[in-house]
């Protein structure tokens, strides 16, 4: 860790009941760090013992009594933010060395506001995302992470910059975070609100949504969503953006294409066949849901 520079990013990190991943998530952040960064827990509910570990080690954190989903959780952490840069973290993440380096140096790159980036994901099962580098298997729990072999497969893993960033670790300045607004609370608990504030940066001006190869996390997939009512983020997307989350990964941010300079889609024979279909799609949702309202 370069220990002279000033604190970089405000990284929030929810968490529901999911401590011996959220330890590992945060010795990471500790010591594979180049820089210093505030982190910041918002602990949901936190019965396992959570909240008592983050206040023993003396990190910054919210805390609701029940699990309030990613976009409260996320909003509320955001408060706490002293930092001119705010990076949203999954606390079942592992951090690879100098993961915060490669980002700094694209924001650096970049000279304004204006972007979002996200680092790589390496993920231990074989994945249909062309973001995601799969499969890379070094254990599929915090209990069989096998970090050492890890750490000396990372020089041989490809590192290429892609089209897309929107999913965790990403990383926005606060002067947009608070220009819009940031997570939408329609989307709680939170399935589909990494298009939704991807879209909605787009809407601000954002045309820089790259996706960092050399910047890696490991993904351990220990996924609590499980355990909750999922919102219909699919239609909730398509109602208040009149496109499908798809369409907007396909032809704005075109997402695992090489990175490029992003620009506004043109409506091309192809995108208009995807609007159409979007179209009857969200027709025989919103008949669906008539009928289940009305007992049908």
């Amino acid at each position: 860790m370069n220990s002279e520079q000033e604190i970089k990013f405000s990284i929030l990190i929810p968490s529901w009941n999911n401590l011996p991943y959220l330890k590992v998530c945060i010795e990471s952040i500790q010591k594979n760090s180049f820089y210093k960064h505030q982190i910041i827990v918002h602990v949901n509910d936190g019965n396992d013992g959570t909240l008592e570990w983050v206040k023993s080690i003396g990190l910054n954190y919210s805390h609701s009594n029940e699990n309030i989903g990613i976009c409260k959780a996320m909003n509320e952490a955001a408060a706490l933010a002293n930092t001119d840069y705010i990076l949203y973290l999954n606390d079942d993440m592992y951090v690879c060395p100098d993961w915060d380096k490669w980002i700094w140096n694209e924001v650096v790159e970049q000279g304004d506001e204006y972007f979002y980036f996200s680092s790589t994901m390496i993920e231990h099962s074989q994945s249909s995302s062309k973001c995601i580098l799969s499969p890379y298997d070094f254990g599929k729990s915090v209990q069989t992470f096998r970090e050492s072999e890890l750490i000396a497969a990372l020089p041989s893993i490809p590192s290429s910059d892609w089209n897309g960033g929107t999913w965790p670790p990403s990383l926005m300045h606060r002067k947009l975070w608070h220009l819009i607004g940031g997570f939408s609370i329609e989307f709680s608990p939170g399935m589909y609100s990494d298009p939704d504030i991807s879209m909605k940066l787009w809407m601000a001006g954002v045309r820089n949504f790259k996706g960092i190869g050399k910047s890696k996390v490991y993904h351990f997939i220990s996924k609590t969503t499980g355990k909750i009512k999922r919102n219909n983020g699919r239609v909730e997307f398509f109602r208040k953006w009149g496109i499908s989350n798809s369409a907007f990964y396909r032809f704005y941010l075109q997402m695992g294409t090489p990175a490029c300079k992003l620009v506004e889609p043109k409506h091309s024979f192809a995108f208009r066949v995807s609007n159409f279909r979007d179209k009857l799609k969200f027709i025989g949702y919103s008949i669906k849901g008539a009928k289940s309202v009305i007992g049908l």
